[in-house]
Order: C-alpha cells, then sequence, then structure tokens
C-alpha cells in the first residue's frame, strides 16, 4: 500500500532527486517542484500530506511560500536551509514551519522527520472519536478538545499547526505543573533535546501570539523563571 504523498521543493535538483530517493524507497509518493510559485501550483492541483521546504530559492523563497502555505493549510512543513545560525531557524518557524533541517543533512535523520511529523498530523485529521467530556479541557474562556484537536475562545475557533497543539495540550492536561523546555521537547518531539535549541521558545511564542489578547501578558501559558512553562490550575 501506497504511503503519504510528499513535496519537494527546491531549486537544486540533486537535491530534490536525492531526498525523493530516500522517500520513494519508503514507499512514499513524491511531486518535485523548483520554487515556491511551483509549490502554490502543485497544491491548488494535488493532495499534498507533507512538504518538505527549501528556504534560499528563486522567484519565490521558502519564508514567503511557507507563508502562504499558512494562509490554508496546516499542512506540515519541514524547512531545509544551508543557514545554521539560531535567527534564521526562529525566523523559518515563526512563518509556521513544524521543524528545521540545516543542509548538509543526513536523508536518514530527514526521513525519520518526515515520519515524525505525519504520525502527529495523520493524528490530528484522521481522529473521529466522539467528543468525550474527559477529554474537553476547560480554561478560562479557552475550551480545548483533546480527541478532536479543536481550540475555541469564547466560541471562535483557533487553528495551531500539529506541534502547536501538541505543546498546548501537554500543559493543559497537566495543569500546575512546571514543564521544562527540555521537557516538552522530549515528550512531543519524542527525541533528545539539544541543549541549544530554541525551537520550543518559538513555538511558545507563537501560541501565545494565536491565544493571548496580549501574548507579553500571557493568561494562558505562564512561564516559571528559570524553570519553564505551566498553565495553571
Amino acid at each position: 500500500m501506497e504511503k503519504e504523498t510528499i513535496l519537494i521543493v527546491d531549486d537544486e535538483k540533486e537535491i530534490r532527486d536525492l531526498v525523493e530517493i530516500y522517500l520513494k524507497n519508503d514507499g512514499f509518493k513524491t511531486i518535485k517542484a523548483s520554487d515556491g510559485y511551483e509549490a502554490l501550483k502543485v497544491l491548488e492541483e494535488n493532495h499534498v500530506d507533507l512538504i518538505v521546504l527549501d528556504v534560499m530559492m528563486p522567484n519565490l523563497d521558502g519564508i514567503g511560500a511557507c507563508m502562504k502555505i499558512r494562509e490554508e493549510r496546516n499542512t506540515p512543513i519541514i524547512m531545509l536551509s544551508a543557514k545554521s545560525e539560531d535567527m534564521d531557524k526562529i525566523f523559518g518557524l515563526t512563518t509556521g514551519a513544524d521543524d528545521y533541517l540545516t543542509k548538509p543533512f543526513n536523508p536518514l535523520e530527514l526521513l525519520a522527520r518526515v515520519k515524525s511529523q505525519l504520525r502527529r498530523y495523520i493524528k490530528l485529521n484522521n481522529n473521529s472519536v466522539p467528543k468525550a467530556k474527559d477529554n474537553i479541557i476547560e480554561i478560562e474562556d479557552l475550551t480545548i478538545n483533546i480527541d478532536t484537536h479543536e481550540i475555541d475562545i469564547s466560541g471562535k475557533e483557533v487553528k495551531l499547526t500539529p506541534i502547536e497543539f501538541d505543546i498546548f495540550a501537554l500543559l493543559a492536561k497537566n495543569r500546575g505543573k512546571v514543564f521544562s523546555i527540555e521537557n516538552i521537547y522530549e515528550s512531543v518531539w519524542n527525541e533528545s533535546f539539544i541543549q541549544s535549541d530554541n525551537t520550543v521558545m518559538v513555538h511558545i511564542r507563537k501560541i501565545r501570539e494565536k491565544l493571548e489578547e496580549n501574548p507579553r501578558k500571557p493568561k494562558y501559558i505562564k512561564t516559571v523563571w528559570g524553570v519553564g512553562y505551566k498553565i495553571e490550575k
């Protein structure tokens, strides 16, 4: 049985072909595009389950394409970039990417991250379990449904990416417990934490921007300085 469809977007043919080989060897269907505009056209005409998106491309780069994609879709996006500085990674994640891999990369690591993101995305979209009271959490005017991955504030739906939802759900299900950045990363990504990684902080900031009236004075996710984050009881 054929697996999900992956869109590979990179202006370097060698990179597109290399990624395609590894994905196809694992059973995935692939579509390739050489820049952001071509990727957007592919998305209009095809069902895609995950996007591997290069940052530095002519015409429409990966940052611009990611922002356009996020206007309509929550499809998982893994960004590729030759830039390794933290600020470049943070910028990529703040535009809506779910993960980030620096070139040159190990194709097997990319394959592992593709599978991890797809598991999260499929769980989010294929959950048909009826709503259960035990899986509905209310935090002041916010309601989170763990089964259907729905969040609304005062009756208005708020859309989080799969990674953002998993982080918020982890804190919501353990209200009052403080989670360190390392705890959150290892619980959500299911891999060892790298000490210099800013990924969790970037995602917390994005969650606050979507949920909070004033992200600088959050009422949902509280910062416990020097320790981590929590949602109060």
